[in-house]
């Protein structure tokens, strides 16, 4: 259980990945969070109960052109 005030949203809740980091590890690239969830850097999940979640970048980026000095 969540010893968090306020407690941290849990693994069955859209905004899960909102829970505190309890335990990071940048060198292998994976975090696990107060909730059971295990995220990755690519944006990728492990949910507790074995569900994989997929990378969820934007699949678009916005670029903004720069201009050149003429």
């Amino acid at each position: 259980m969540c010893a968090h005030s306020p407690t941290c949203p849990s693994a069955s809740r859209p905004d899960h990945d909102a829970a505190k980091v309890i335990s990071s590890h940048p060198e292998q690239g994976w975090s696990l969070l107060c909730n059971g969830v295990v995220v990755f850097e690519d944006t990728g999940e492990i949910l507790p109960d074995r569900q994989v979640v997929d990378p969820h970048r934007p699949g678009c980026r916005l670029w903004t052109r720069v201009s050149s000095a003429a």
